[in-house]
C-alpha cells in the first residue's frame, strides 16, 4: 500500500517496542546535523516502505511543550518530503524501520528544519543505495 498523498498515518509510525529494541540492538546509524538516524532493514511485513519514530532529548529540552513543538515540526517536514525516500525504497523493494533523534540544543524554525530533513533523506538514500549494492 503506497500513498501518493502527503499523509503520515498510524501504520507509518514505529510503535512496536520489540521493533524499537531490535533497532537499537542491531541497527546501523548515521549523523546528519541535527539528526542522528538509526535504521535497520525490516524483517516484518509492514504495509508501507518505511516506519519511522521521532525523538527529542529530555536532557536538552526540559519542557514537554518544546519537545512536542520540535517533534511536530520534524514530522511535518518528513510528511511533506518522504515521497523521494518512498520512491527509492519501492524501486529497490526495500522495507525499513528507523528512528530520527533530534540532537541540537536550540529550537529551529520550520524552514531550517525542512532543509535539514531534505538533506537527511538525501543522505539516507545514498546510504541505502550503498547498502543495497553490497547485498
Amino acid at each position: 500500500m503506497v500513498s501518493n498523498k502527503e499523509t503520515f498515518s498510524k501504520s507509518e509510525r514505529l510503535c512496536s517496542k520489540k521493533a524499537i529494541a531490535e533497532l537499537f540492538e542491531n541497527g546501523k546509524s548515521f549523523f546528519c546535523f541535527p539528526f542522528h538516524v538509526v535504521w535497520i532493514k525490516s524483517s516484518a511485513e509492514i504495509p508501507f516502505p518505511a516506519q519511522v519514530a521521532f525523538s527529542v532529548s529530555k536532557k536538552d529540552f526540559k519542557l514537554a511543550v518544546e519537545r512536542n513543538l520540535i517533534k511536530r515540526r520534524v514530522k511535518e517536514a518528513y510528511r511533506k518530503n518522504k515521497n523521494t525516500l518512498y520512491s527509492f525504497l519501492n524501486s529497490g523493494k526495500l522495507k525499513i524501520i528507523f528512528i530520527v533523534i533530534f540532537k541540537d540544543n536550540t529550537i529551529p524554525d520550520y524552514i531550517t528544519l525542512e532543509k535539514s530533513v531534505n538533506e537527511m533523506i538525501g543522505m539516507f538514500i545514498n546510504i541505502l543505495d550503498e547498502y543495497q549494492q553490497k547485498c
